[in-house]
C-alpha cells in the first residue's frame, strides 16, 4: 500500500510543479518516446535475464505492490507451529513428527495455520530442516550449518530480480538519451518547417530523457530498495525458524528454542517473552 502511495506523490508532485510553471500535463506525453524507451527497456530485460529469473522479477514486482515480508501474524503463527511441533516431539517421541512432516498438507497442526501452509517454500523448508532429526541422520550441531546453506542459496536465488532491476534502473536514464537522439535526428529532418515544428519535434526528443530519469529515480530504483528490504524480512524469518529448529535438535526445551528464536527478532514483531509463553501454552492447552 505504501508504495502506491509514495508513486502517486511521485507523480502528483512532478505535474503539478510542471502546472504551476505553466505546462501543460499533455504536452509530456508523446508516443513514439513511449514506445522507444518501454521498447529498448524489455529488450535489455530479455537479454540479461533467463526466463526463470523474469518470471521472478514480476513475481518479486507484484509482491512488493502487495506488502513486503512477513507481519506480526505470521510471525506468531511460526512461533506457535514451532512449539506444537517441538512439544509433540518432547511428549511422544520424534517418530511422532513423522505424519505431519511427509504429509504437511493434511497435518492437523499445520492445518490450524492455513497461511503459513498456503506457503509452499516455508513448509518445505520446516519439513526439510525436521526430517534429518527425525531420522536421526544427522547430528545436532551439524543441522544448523545445513539450514544455512539452504537459506543462502535462497537469498542469491531472491537476488536475481534485484539484479535486474538495478540494470533497468541504470540503463533508463541512457535509454532515454537514446530515444532523445532520435528525436533530434527526426528533427533535423524538419529543421525547414519553420520553429513551431522544430519546438513541437525538441520537446518531443527531450520528454525520451524526462521517461528515462523520471521512471529510473521515480520509480525502478525505489522498487529495487524495497524488494532488497523485503528479501532480507523474508530471510530473517528462514533464520529465525532454523534457530529454533537447531536449538530444539541440541536439547533445549520448546519453550526455549522457540524463545531463541524470538530473540532474533526485532521487537516490534513478536510479544514479549512473557506473553509469547503465555500465548503458545494457551494454545497448546486449547
Amino acid at each position: 500500500m505504501f508504495i502506491i502511495i509514495g508513486y502517486i506523490v511521485v507523480i502528483a508532485s512532478t505535474l503539478t510543479a510542471f502546472i504551476l510553471a505553466g505546462g501543460k500535463p499533455l504536452s509530456l506525453f508523446h508516443l513514439s518516446e513511449v514506445v522507444a524507451l518501454g521498447g529498448i527497456t524489455l529488450g535489455v530485460v530479455i537479454v540479461c535475464a533467463s526466463k526463470d529469473v523474469i518470471m521472478k522479477t514480476i513475481g518479486a514486482v507484484m509482491g512488493a505492490l502487495k506488502g513486503t515480508g512477513p507481519g506480526k501474524d505470521e510471525y506468531l503463527d511460526l512461533m506457535k507451529i514451532l512449539y506444537e511441533m517441538f512439544m509433540l516431539g518432547r511428549r511422544n517421541g520424534l517418530l511422532a513428527l513423522d505424519e505431519h512432516v511427509s504429509a504437511p498438507e493434511s497435518s492437523s497442526i499445520f492445518q490450524n495455520y492455513p497461511k503459513f501452509l498456503a506457503d509452499e517454500d516455508r513448509v518445505s523448508f520446516l519439513c526439510s530442516a525436521l526430517r534429518p532429526i527425525i531420522d536421526g541422520k544427522i547430528k545436532p550441531d551439524q543441522l544448523e550449518p545445513l539450514l544455512k546453506a539452504e537459506i543462502d542459496a535462497k537469498k542469491h536465488a531472491a537476488h536475481g530480480p534485484i539484479n535486474v532491476l538495478h540494470l533497468v534502473g541504470d540503463s533508463l536514464p541512457g535509454i532515454g538519451i537514446v530515444a532523445a537522439v532520435m528525436g533530434i535526428i527526426v528533427t533535423m529532418g524538419v529543421i525547414d518547417q519553420g520553429p513551431m515544428m522544430i519546438g513541437k519535434k525538441v520537446a518531443a526528443a527531450l520528454s525520451g530523457t524526462f521517461y528515462g530519469i523520471f521512471a529510473a529515480y521515480g520509480f525502478i530504483n525505489p522498487l529495487c530498495n524495497l524488494i532488497e528490504f523485503g528479501n532480507e524480512s523474508e530471510e530473517n524469518y528462514y533464520i529465525c525458524m532454523s534457530r529454533a529448529i537447531g536449538a530444539f535438535a541440541r536439547g533445549l526445551a520448546p519453550i526455549m528454542a522457540v524463545e531463541l528464536a524470538r530473540r532474533s527478532l526485532e521487537a516490534g514483531l513478536v510479544p514479549n517473552a512473557d506473553d509469547l509463553e503465555n500465548i503458545l501454552k494457551s494454545s497448546t492447552s486449547g
